[in-house]
Formats: C-alpha cells, structure tokens, sequence
C-alpha cells in the first residue's frame, strides 16, 4: 500500500480556507468534513485537513503559531510541469493568496511561492532531472 500524507493546518475560517484549496485543484472528502475540519485531497496520497483552531487544539498542547510572522515549514508540491506550476500559483494568487518568492528558474526545475489564507506557505515545483547539470 502506498504511504499517504496528512498535512494538519490550523485555520480561521474554515469555509474560506475549504473555498481556497477547491480553487487551487484539491477536492473535499465529505467523508472527513464537519463543522470543525475539512479533509482537501490533492491525490490519493496527498491529502490537506484544515481544522479550525479548537479542532487542532486538541491534537497539541503547544500554542498554534501566527503563520503571518513566522514560519515553522513550507509544503512543497512537485506536478507534471512548468505550465501546471504556474496554473496552481495563479490559481492560488486568485483565490486570496500571496506570492511569497519571485518565482524561479534554475534551469532543471521550475518553482513559485505562496501562502494561504492563513499564511501557510507552499511551494509548486516541476523538476526535469535529465536537465539537472553533470557537474
């Protein structure tokens, strides 16, 4: 059986943040969807639950973090290709995200930044490894 990821993050509203992800190509799994959290499913191993802050409280006694002023980690998406980078980071951008980075080209792999609603940050990349440089 193929290992899956369960990203938890902590949101505000969790309407608007359900909204976001729908609109950045994941789907809600009613399945795991309440009142107080929202399972968004990216691919069959990737999956993003969004919990309002009473609901992910109960998985930590540590105090959730202002994700606008600091930051703990940055999830990264790899997809298919350049286009599909840049179709996910303005999708992203329209839905009420910002661009955190400039996006960047190195030749192999193609990248942009941003953060959600909440200031979560995620990377989309596509990387073609048979351009990585030999040297």
């Amino acid at each position: 059986m193929a290992k899956k990821i369960f990203i938890n993050l902590p949101v505000a509203d969790l309407q608007k943040a359900t909204t976001f992800y729908t609109e950045i190509g994941f789907t809600n799994n009613p399945q795991f969807t309440d009142e107080t959290a929202a399972c968004m499913v990216l691919t069959d191993e990737i999956y993003v639950m969004l919990l309002t802050h009473l609901k992910f409280k109960e998985f930590t006694k540590k105090e959730i973090g202002n994700a606008f002023t600091t930051a703990s980690v940055i999830n990264s998406l790899s997809v298919d290709g350049e286009d599909e980078v840049n179709t996910m980071a303005e999708k992203a951008l329209s839905a009420g995200g910002k661009e955190t980075n400039a996006p960047k080209d190195y030749g192999f792999m193609q990248q942009r930044s941003f953060q959600d609603l909440d200031g979560h940050l995620w990377e989309v990349l596509y990387m073609d490894v048979t351009k990585f440089p030999t040297e």
